[in-house]
């Protein structure tokens, strides 16, 4: 089997280690002898998204954001098939806002995003940063369009930004997950991330999937099932050592 993962914006959206989901998805196929095919998609460039199975997108500063902004316009149509196709996504931080329909800068600049996530974002003086923990949405560990069980339903990761995120109400874009501890998407409604379809946004750098390697398989298979329409069955993997990482973040303290 194959894995075609387009990058989005290597060279532009990628901080506090958002790269090594990239790695975990290549390394992960890899011990499970699944080819992962990754190619780079940034300004200019061209998207088939018939040519991928999963998308990801890392964060970036404000402007950087402006420029993926200007390019991801053009690329709107073709993400959106992409989307309606029932293809993955992944996007932390910078990529998840630009999903949204938009970002408000601090200096009043209103970046236009996609509109494929029914969300927007501000930003606020109060930068939210450290590690959190958060308890997945229960239409994620309970979805009906994958055969992947979900047996551990927290997610850790660390967050660092000052935009607060909002999911319109009554909407079918649905919270990731609810916040145990830290902030979230803005630090007042407990939410964190969000999903539409197989679209997953979140604010959860460090990365984000070296210490959940449930969340990483998750991922990985609803994108085979879809690609293949068949039930896949992963083989399992010695993930003690992401285990221990994800623990660390579970019990620690500031």
């Amino acid at each position: 089997m194959q894995l075609r993962i387009a990058y989005l914006y290597p060279d532009l959206m990628n901080i506090y280690g958002d790269r090594g989901n990239i790695i975990v998805f290549q390394q992960r196929c890899l011990w499970r002898g699944i080819e992962a095919k990754v190619t780079p998609v940034s300004l200019g460039g061209s998207l088939n998204p018939h040519e991928f199975d999963l998308f990801f997108g890392g964060g970036g500063q404000d402007r950087q954001q402006l420029l993926v902004s200007q390019d991801l316009q053009k690329k709107k149509a073709a993400l959106q098939k992409a989307v309606d196709s029932g293809k993955v996504f992944l996007l932390i931080c910078g990529t998840y806002q630009l999903f949204g329909h938009y970002f408000l800068t601090s200096d009043d600049t209103k970046i236009p995003g996609l509109g494929i996530l029914d969300l927007i974002t501000k930003a606020n003086p109060q930068r939210k940063i450290g590690n959190i923990l958060v308890k997945l949405s229960p239409e994620i560990i309970l979805s009906p369009n994958t055969k992947y069980e979900i047996r551990n339903t927290n997610l850790v990761g660390f967050e660092n930004h000052s935009g607060n995120t909002f999911i319109a109400q009554n909407s079918s874009t649905k919270p990731l997950g609810v916040v145990i501890r830290g902030f979230g998407n803005n630090g007042q409604d407990k939410t964190e991330g969000a999903v539409y379809q197989h679209v997953y946004g979140t604010y959860l750098h460090g990365s984000l999937l070296p210490k959940n390697p449930h969340f990483a398989d998750y991922l990985i298979q609803t994108a085979l099932e879809n690609r293949y329409q068949k039930p896949i069955s992963l083989k399992p993997l010695n993930n003690h050592l992401e285990w221990q990482a994800h623990q660390f973040v579970v019990k620690y303290r500031v």
